[in-house]
């Protein structure tokens, strides 16, 4: 039997419904049984975010990078030849979905890799409004990691137990980091619990910690806001006392520069999400959320 994730990359592999679909046929060197020996499953990310998760439960018997350069975001990036190559050597791709990668499914066809197994990682995760940006809360996070640790278990079962051991003590550190970021949100004044963000990638965040999105710069991905619209947010702004708006360093600062300086804010640009950092302060999915809420804390009146 060779079982394959939900999104097939070649037409001629079997379409299956739910999150995991079997066909029958010879097995591939990606789906037989390895062992110590074997090289290490090759995984692709779509996003530099996720490489955290995949080294997490995968260890050494995995191989991940990602497709989308960190600092670029994933929303309006294109594809490069040598992501295509990439894709064909492949045996596990892990995306987020919800439209986040748009220019990726063409890009796996292009890519004519019959046995790339394709995760799409926010499959079964409660959303809010279509909002992709799933992993921003840790406790969501932790259903990323779970699917990734069956998606490596699949390709890899003589590794099976190592992944559910490596998984599972990720899983801890995930619900410590939970536990480390709401008490260092507690200390904001309730006052000031809200933000205005240039890019809504913190809906789930916010909502996990007891923060308020109260207004959104960029409503869709390179579309830019009137003018009207920037006014209305200018008055929000001022209404409920913000004391900051925040972007991440990928986006032209100049949008936020103009929001801020007509409400008499400050400007924070340099929050991450869809991408870790060059700094190593930043250099992986717990580094970049602790770094994350020490900035919105301390611009929020937090200590």
């Amino acid at each position: 039997m060779i079982c394959k994730f939900v999104r097939m990359a070649a037409a001629s592999a079997c379409a299956g419904l739910g999150v995991i679909s079997c066909a029958s046929g010879h097995a591939s060197s990606s789906g037989v049984s390895r062992g110590s020996a074997a090289a290490p499953v090759a995984v692709l990310t779509t996003i530099s975010t996720f490489n955290s998760f995949v080294s997490a439960v995968g260890g050494t018997r995995v191989r991940v990078e990602s497709l989308v350069p960190v600092g670029v975001s994933p929303e309006d990036y294109q594809p490069t030849p040598a992501d295509i190559a990439r894709l064909h050597g492949a045996q596990l791709l892990v995306e987020n979905g919800l439209g986040l990668e748009a220019w990726l499914a063409r890009t796996i066809e292009n890519a004519g890799n019959p046995n790339l197994r394709v995760l799409v990682a926010s499959d079964g995760l409660p959303t809010k409004g279509g909002n992709p940006h799933l992993w921003m809360d840790p406790e969501l996070a932790r259903g990323y990691v779970r699917a990734i640790r069956d998606a490596l278990a699949k390709i890899d079962p003589a590794d099976r137990d190592l992944f559910a051991k490596n998984a599972q003590a990720y899983d801890r550190q995930l619900l410590a980091l939970e536990r480390e970021i709401a008490k260092q949100i507690a200390t904001i004044p309730p006052a000031s619990r809200t933000m205005i963000v240039f890019h809504n990638a913190w809906q789930y965040y916010d909502d996990r910690f007891g923060l308020r999105t109260l207004g959104v710069i960029e409503l869709a991905p390179g579309q830019e806001p009137n003018p009207s619209y920037v006014a209305d947010l200018v008055r929000l702004a001022r209404a409920n006392h913000v004391r900051a708006v925040f972007a991440e360093p990928e986006y032209s600062p100049k949008l936020i520069q103009t929001l801020a300086e007509s409400a008499g804010i400050k400007t924070i640009e340099d929050l991450y999400d869809d991408s870790i950092g060059t700094n190593p302060r930043v250099h992986d999915y717990p580094s970049m959320l602790r770094y994350d809420t020490g900035v919105i804390v301390k611009a929020l009146g937090g200590r």
